[in-house]
């Protein structure tokens, strides 16, 4: 069965709703009235907050915030069309009576309904509709105000500013364990024990901050053997499929250039950090590891197909989206007599990954862009700046594809309903891209995953 599988809404309640009227929304704004039907039916009446706040990502945001954003509930007959492709729109839209259809594409089509358990998810977000939705039945849809997004958008932004303004917001069933209690005062104390480069890749980052030429970078890699058979190997492989072999160091960082051999080495090197002593822990760093680098292959290929990103950035930048997680493995290591069991651990690693991710890299010295992205991996609804596909969108699509045919894939929005996939180059990446496209780039993806692993 493909990830083109339903998902589904179930219907918030609306309780204790307030008389007063808020702001009307539109239902879809566009410059063409043809584009949509009219609701046969508008209510201004609100939802009470408890229903809004079971909705993503409104449940992750100040209750306060969230009690005065407009919103409206819309009533559509059965053959409406709601919303469509492309169009611009300033809401975000929730499915609760009823049943959707909604078309990414020409070849594609699904069906929503409002009985499942997954009533968090919008129907769209960001401010561009990734498909048209065509009411399969009578329908009631709420039309939330987008403002919300770009007020999530930009808090993510200012909270990866500066370092220091991250926190660890721990939820409510593990908020009294001591394990975690201790790994947050360690962390806003500063005394994480936080992984450090390796001595090849150091080298060579202090080395490129001097202008060093390509003879001197090849005198710092070829210390390590292992690191120049991989560039030999990746230079020969079909992710840049070079017009003649390559057969030592010097050609291969003269065919891969500076830049990218930095970066590539990096991403080498860093497989040294994914290690623990307790083999129950190191399976789990191993297990990190091999996602980080599906991720990282994913990464590559959606950078090379779209091009508005440097594949390597994104190869690196897919590597390095869990790398918080290591010192939450550490640590558990280094307090044996503390740490939970592994189901416990493994499900605070969300909520601790990302501020302790951004840490460990601003630590090693890595790029403000590189040191966000543990902060929007999986930030389903961030909207980075600008029109066009930026390093933190590549990934997160990534790390949505990474996701599909696993227990997560139930948990996860549906791929176009994300503002990361409106900014798709023309359609290249249709939501058929995990069936089309990456059986296309199979050979590609197992190229960039042999490379590092």
């Amino acid at each position: 069965m493909n990830w083109f599988t339903k998902l589904f809404f179930p219907r918030p309640k609306n309780n204790n709703a307030p008389k007063k009227k808020p702001t009307i929304i539109p239902s879809v704004p566009s410059t063409d009235p043809l584009t949509c039907s009219e609701p046969a039916f508008t209510d201004h009446r609100k939802l009470s907050l408890s229903a809004l706040k079971k909705l993503a990502p409104l449940r992750d945001m100040d209750n306060a915030y969230v009690e005065q954003l407009a919103h409206t509930t819309l009533h559509y007959t059965q053959g409406s069309v709601i919303f469509r492709f492309g169009q611009k729109t300033n809401s975000v839209f929730y499915l609760l009576e009823g049943s959707v259809e909604l078309q990414p594409d020409s070849d594609n089509r699904y069906t929503l309904s409002a009985t499942s358990s997954l009533a968090n998810l919008p129907l769209n977000s960001g401010r561009l509709c990734g498909a048209t939705a065509f009411a399969k039945t009578n329908v009631v849809i709420l039309a939330v105000s987008g403002e919300f997004i770009c007020q999530w958008s930009g808090k993510s932004r200012q909270h990866s500013i500066c370092v220091e303004l991250l926190d660890i917001e721990l939820p409510e069933q593990i908020a009294d364990n001591r394990f975690f209690i201790s790994f947050s005062e360690a962390y806003r104390e500063n005394k994480l024990s936080l992984p450090s480069l390796p001595n090849v890749a150091l080298r060579l980052k202090e080395a490129m901050e001097h202008d060093l030429g390509i003879s001197e970078v090849v005198k710092i890699i070829e210390v390590d053997v292992s690191i120049v058979a991989k560039l030999i190997q990746l230079a020969n492989s079909p992710l840049y499929s070079p017009v003649s072999p390559i057969t030592n160091c010097h050609t291969a960082v003269t065919r891969l250039g500076l830049d990218q051999t930095r970066k590539l080495v990096m991403g080498i090197s860093l497989k040294q950090l994914f290690r623990c002593r307790n083999p129950e822990l190191m399976e789990k760093m191993q297990t990190l590891w091999k996602n980080s680098l599906y991720v990282s292959s994913l990464s590559f290929v959606l950078a090379q197909e779209d091009g508005s990103v440097n594949p390597e950035d994104a190869l690196l930048a897919g590597l390095i989206s869990d790398i918080g997680t290591i010192p939450i493995l550490h640590f558990a290591e280094q307090h044996p007599n503390e740490y939970p069991n592994l189901e416990v651990l493994q499900s605070a690693i969300p909520f601790l990954n990302p501020p302790v991710g951004t840490l460990v890299l601003h630590t090693l010295g890595f790029s403000p862009e590189l040191a966000d992205i543990p902060q929007h991996a999986e930030d389903w609804f961030h909207e980075s700046e600008g029109a066009r596909l930026s390093l933190v969108d590549i990934v997160i699509l990534a790390k949505l594809h990474s996701y599909f045919g696993t227990r997560r894939a139930k948990e996860i929005p549906y791929l176009n309903s994300i503002p990361a996939y409106t900014k798709l180059e023309n359609s290249k990446l249709t939501p058929d891209f995990s069936l089309y496209v990456l059986h296309k780039a199979k050979h590609r993806v197992n190229a960039a995953m042999n490379f590092l692993s």
